[in-house]
């Protein structure tokens, strides 16, 4: 719900959208492959190739998921680690893959009502920013959110992340 507000934000401020669900798709983890494609990107041919194109294409990053256990759900993990391609072209060979510089926020819901819950997520998306070259510009974190719908009763979250959505849009 957070995602789609930001969404609307961005479109009412003049950007093309696309909301990209992670449990849509059929891809598998990362099997941190020794070989890369001459282009750098993963060998593994399933949907993760789509998202790679989106991604490369893309002037803002908008990535959403709730704290489980202290870090980002399993399925934006799993998305993220399949950028391991791209981080050891970018890193080990020297071959920036994700050229396109873009701006990125993240918007994340906790059940909990401690703010470090939303640390160690926050550090594992500043890195996949980094290597796709993204900046972290904006963030908008939601504690004591335990059930879906929870979030409606916190109007001023649903207002923020309208206002990051629509301010990410340069």
């Amino acid at each position: 719900m957070l995602l789609n507000e930001a969404l609307k934000g961005a479109k009412d401020a003049g950007a093309k959208t696309e909301k990209v669900i992670l449990n849509a798709l059929k891809f598998s983890p990362c099997q941190e492959c020794e070989n890369i494609r001459d282009d750098k990107s993963c060998i593994i041919e399933d949907d993760m190739q789509a998202i790679y194109k989106k991604i490369k294409n893309a002037d803002a990053l908008i990535l959403a998921s709730p704290i489980f256990f202290g870090s980002l759900s399993a399925q934006m993990k799993m998305m993220i680690d399949r950028f391991q391609c791209a981080w050891k072209a970018k890193y080990i060979l020297k071959k920036d893959i994700f050229k396109r510089k873009k701006v990125g926020m993240f918007i994340s819901v906790a059940a909990s009502d401690k703010k470090d819950f939303f640390d160690n997520a926050k550090s594992i998306i500043k890195n996949f920013f980094a290597t796709v070259n993204s900046a972290y510009e904006k963030e908008l974190f939601c504690m004591n959110v335990e059930k879906k719908g929870d979030i409606l009763r916190k109007s001023h979250c649903l207002k923020k992340a309208y206002e990051l959505g629509k301010g990410i849009v340069k």
